[in-house]
């Protein structure tokens, strides 16, 4: 009768210890799946404590980028806006503005020479209420118009701030970072900067009181800010309340377009003043800002 001896069979090699190697993985991943299995058995709300997270973070994300997009397609409204204004400024009152000085420059030749002295008087005043008239719509129709900036934002406010200064009478200085990301700002970029620094400016003209201004451009590695400062009556407690009075809706919009933010408080450490900082993130600025669908506006 045969008899058979059953031997233990021992693989050797490299096949042999991959073989152990994939069922010691195997083994592992099992152990770590019933770990994790039972932790959220164990714990079921974690998992949807996660979940909600994620969901909450995705809808905030997408928020923000319906935020910068309405923000865009608000500046670009106001773009179309000013060049509608300025265009009928031009055609309606510049035309209007220059019969009434022919109409002025005609009474004063036709005027007796024995006339009153009050009818020259008045004449004169006339003349110089139309001047300033003329002055403020120009300065309008300059304002309104899109700047020149084929050689910069920082060439462009230089050139806006010496021209205010003139024309308002205020001391003024204008500070820049030497920082060569600001020769390469998108045209939509320079004009929302360009804008809100305008805007700081003008408000300061109109609202401040003030004797002098300051304005500067800094940069960090993430922002770009325009800071403007000046030594006025400071901001009124209710400007807040409607930020259409001050133009500072139009500002934040031009802000939040590029990710930024806009803050108008008391001027720091002075008994007196107002500060505006307008803070822009480079990375919106140089490119990566998501563009707005651009519709037409019907004025």
């Amino acid at each position: 009768m045969d008899s058979s001896i059953v031997v233990p069979m021992h693989v050797h090699g490299a096949a042999g210890r991959a073989s152990d190697a994939t069922r010691a993985s195997s083994a592992s991943a099992r152990r770590r799946s019933g770990k994790a299995a039972i932790a959220n058995h164990a714990n079921p709300d974690a998992t949807a404590d996660a979940a909600a997270r994620t969901a909450s973070s995705d809808e905030l994300a997408r928020l923000q980028a319906r935020v910068r997009e309405l923000a865009t397609e608000l500046m670009h409204t106001q773009e179309t806006t000013r060049r509608h204004v300025a265009q009928e400024l031009h055609d309606s009152l510049g035309a209007e503005l220059t019969a009434a000085r022919f109409a002025l420059a005609g009474v004063e030749t036709w005027l007796p020479a024995d006339a009153p002295s009050q009818c020259t008087a008045a004449l004169a005043t006339a003349q110089r209420s139309l001047d300033a008239v003329t002055e403020a719509a120009q300065q309008a129709v300059g304002d309104l118009h899109s700047p020149t900036l084929d050689k910069g934002i920082v060439c462009a406010l230089s050139h806006w701030t010496n021209s205010f200064a003139a024309r308002t009478g205020l001391r003024m200085s204008f500070v820049c970072a030497a920082d060569a990301r600001l020769t390469r700002l998108s045209a939509d970029a320079s004009l929302a900067v360009f804008r809100v620094a305008q805007e700081a400016l003008n408000n300061v003209a109109k609202h401040a009181r003030a004797s002098g201004a300051d304005m500067r451009i800094e940069t960090t590695a993430q922002h770009l800010s325009i800071v403007v400062s000046d030594d006025g009556v400071g901001i009124p407690a209710h400007a807040g309340q409607d930020e259409r009075q001050f133009g500072l809706a139009g500002m934040r919009a031009r802000c939040n377009a590029f990710d930024g933010e806009l803050r108008v408080a008391a001027s720091a450490g002075q008994a007196r003043g107002t500060t505006v900082h307008a803070r822009f993130e480079w990375k919106a600025l140089l490119g990566n800002a998501p563009r707005a669908r651009r519709t037409a506006i019907r004025l």
